[in-house]
């Protein structure tokens, strides 16, 4: 398995294999295993250290945010203040999704640059 495909199926970052949640989006958002079944390797590598995967959130979310903003704007002719309210709470059914994609993005980033 590619480095890529890796991290569309949420596998572990060393053997790609091993699976890094418990469960799929819908059925247990964050529930991740503590280690990987296949290799053993221990995903969180001390305590904190998913807050490194914040800054690929944020990446992941700002877009988001920008394009219903812009949408709303242009379609509902509201005030900014309130058009920037609208858009975070559209946003958030999406943000459990985007947290476990960044933990995802943030692991394989992490054991890439110190193995």
């Amino acid at each position: 398995m590619t480095f890529f495909q890796a991290v569309l199926h949420e596998r572990c970052p060393r053997c790609r294999e091993g699976p890094l949640f418990r469960g799929p989006l819908w059925r247990g958002s964050l529930a991740m295993h503590a280690c990987c079944s296949v290799c053993g390797l221990r995903y969180e590598r001390e305590p904190g250290y998913f807050l490194g995967a914040m800054y690929f959130s944020y990446a992941l979310s700002i877009p988001g945010v920008l394009v219903l903003i812009l949408v709303i704007w242009r379609v509902s002719g509201w005030s900014y203040d309130v058009v920037i309210g609208a858009a975070v709470v559209a946003w958030l059914p999406f943000v459990p999704a985007v947290t476990r994609w960044a933990r995802v993005l943030w692991i394989h980033f992490d054991r890439y640059i110190d193995p």
